[in-house]
């Protein structure tokens, strides 16, 4: 279970974050859900330990992989290069597994110039959840990628078991998800 307790986040006079409690099941694929601007990237950057409340305590009982809303590909590493970076020496063979996973099987020696945009997004959210190790925070995870693929991978990543705090604003991708929870702000508020 991760626990937030009374954080306040403020940007110079902007109050993203105010006083804001949640708690948030470290199990299974919960959404974060609500209008751009509202906190939600604030709010995960704080659960990643990136972005320090002002007050407030955070509670994460298991170690974070974050995927952020820009892909940050690497231009001269290939599709399983960006997979075997972030893996220890004795998994590195997982590559083709995790590749796999977001549907880009065949693209292993292809750098991100020569992929689409939502084939780098997909690679960008192989690399994180290759990390492994915890929760997964993923900011945005499906943009560019069509419901029926993100469907298929989410089903995955359920199979797999790990646990996936996400954020999102289409509402057919949020009913794929086991848990959502409805925000607005800012400052960010649970919405009623």
């Amino acid at each position: 279970m991760i626990s937030i307790e009374n954080i306040t986040v403020r940007f110079e006079t902007k109050s993203v974050l105010e006083r804001f409690s949640l708690t948030i099941p470290a199990e299974g694929i919960t959404a974060l859900s609500g209008p751009s601007g509202c906190g939600k990237t604030t709010l995960l950057r704080v659960l990643a330990g990136l972005q320090r409340p002002s007050e407030g305590t955070v509670r994460v009982p298991q170690p974070v992989t974050m995927l952020f809303q820009e892909d940050r590909l690497l231009p001269w590493r290939t599709a399983e290069e960006h997979i075997t970076d972030v893996l220890p020496r004795d998994r590195r063979h997982e590559a083709a597994e995790w590749l796999a996973l977001v549907e880009l099987t065949g693209e292993e020696k292809v750098y991100p110039a020569q992929l689409s945009g939502g084939m780098r997004r997909r690679l960008a959210l192989a690399r994180a959840l290759a990390c492994g190790g915890g929760i997964c925070l993923l900011d945005e995870p499906f943009t560019g990628v069509d419901l029926a693929r993100a469907e298929r991978i989410l089903g995955r990543i359920r199979a797999r078991k790990l646990p996936v705090l996400l954020s999102a604003h289409e509402p057919d991708l949020l009913a794929l998800c086991d848990h959502i929870i409805s925000l607005d702000g800012p400052p960010l508020h649970i919405k009623t």
